[in-house]
Parts: structure tokens; C-alpha cells; sequence
């Protein structure tokens, strides 16, 4: 098993940064990529960025350009700087992890981006 904790949300005016960490722990050999996820109020969870070890990254077009995942493995590390920041980016981003065959998912942090 693998757990995930993620930190770093709150609110924001429109513009502004925020960072998000998120932190592996058990099971942690392994771990293939890593990635944010989010969902806004009735929406469903979306792809927001993803990592492998060896560092590719994938971004969704509507980050390209503003947000940055980067990781550090020998920490079990993964993070979302987000730079920009609009009013649609709000919403619970959730940190996601690989290993083998599963998928794993921290419990959430909220992104707030007043206008």
C-alpha cells in the first residue's frame, strides 16, 4: 500500500502562486509516475499533470505554460507549482500515484482563486 498525503492548497486571488506538495510513505518501491489530478464542483476528476521517474512530464492544455510538476524521488516527492492563477482553477487537487499495477490517491487539498 501506498499513502499520500498532500499539502500546501488555500485561497488565492487571481494571479497569484500556490504550491502543492504531496508526500509517499509505505510502499514506495516502485512507484512509477506521479501525478495532480482535480475536480471542481460538478465536474469530474481531471488530469492535471503527471511525472514519471525519469522525469517526462504530461500536462493538460488548460495548465501548459503556468503550472510545473516536478518530483523528488529520493523523498517520495512530487509537487504542483502554479503560477497564474484563474478563478476556473479552482478545485480539490488530488496527488495520484503508480505502482505496478495500482493507482493511489491522497485525500485532497482545496485550491480556492478568488477573481
Amino acid at each position: 500500500q501506498v499513502q499520500l498525503v498532500e499539502s500546501g492548497g488555500g485561497l488565492v486571488q487571481a494571479g497569484g502562486s500556490l504550491r502543492l506538495s504531496c508526500i509517499a510513505s509505505g510502499s514506495t518501491s516502485s512507484i512509477n509516475t506521479m501525478g495532480w489530478y482535480r475536480r471542481a464542483p460538478g465536474n469530474e476528476r481531471e488530469l492535471v499533470a503527471t511525472i514519471t521517474t525519469s522525469g517526462s512530464t504530461n500536462y493538460a492544455d488548460s495548465v501548459k505554460g503556468r503550472f510545473t510538476i516536478s518530483r523528488d524521488n529520493a523523498k517520495n516527492m512530487v509537487y504542483l507549482q502554479m503560477n497564474s492563477l484563474k478563478p476556473e482553477d479552482t478545485a480539490v487537487y488530488y496527488c495520484n500515484a503508480k505502482r505496478l499495477f495500482s493507482y493511489y490517491w491522497g485525500q485532497g487539498t482545496q485550491v480556492t482563486v478568488s477573481s
